[in-house]
């Protein structure tokens, strides 16, 4: 498995350009999975479900299956949130992990950078942003830049760049 990160600001719009993605990625014949980092609470459960009342009861993880689908539900409780790198060990294996949040980890990324948004590059200050892609020129930026409407573009530089997973550095948060 090959691991590469999006980052970039609240609003510049790093999950549209993952679904956008996606099926690019697929129809060059590859696997894809996603881990999305998420700033607030959230639940995939719902009251009134049996796999909440487990959970509600106490339960440490509520695994829900279909024919068409599994959830694994894990409740921290009182522990840590998880490293980055033991969530990825966590995914079964496919050809590349697209990685949204946890954009302080020392993988490669691709910054999604819209002006509009008002703040700054990050590249200039993580080494780890191998390119940029923009919805403006950017020729102060040291790394590539692709124009956020190029897909085939930007899917050449998420597979060029991803790193190989086993020789992935273990950060923290």
């Amino acid at each position: 498995m090959r691991i590469i990160g999006l980052a970039g600001w609240s609003g510049a719009g790093k999950t549209t350009l993952i679904a956008k993605l996606i099926p690019g990625i697929l129809a060059r014949g590859l696997k894809v999975s996603t881990l999305k980092h998420a700033h607030h609470a959230f639940d995939v459960d719902r009251p009134g479900k049996d796999s909440y009342e487990h959970r509600m009861a106490g339960a440490t993880e509520v695994l829900v299956a279909s024919a068409k689908r599994f959830a694994l539900m894990h409740e921290l409780r009182d522990e840590p949130e998880p490293l980055l790198v033991g969530l990825l060990a966590k995914l079964a294996p496919v050809d590349l992990v697209i990685v949204e949040g946890w954009k302080r980890e020392p993988h490669p990324k691709l910054e999604v950078f819209r002006a509009s948004v008002g703040k700054p590059l990050i590249h200039p200050d993580d080494p780890h942003v191998v390119a940029i892609a923009s919805d403006v020129p950017l020729p102060q930026a040291s790394v590539p830049r692709v124009s956020l409407d190029d897909a085939p573009a930007i899917i050449d530089i998420l597979l060029e760049r991803a790193a190989p997973l086993a020789t992935e550095p273990r950060g923290s948060r």
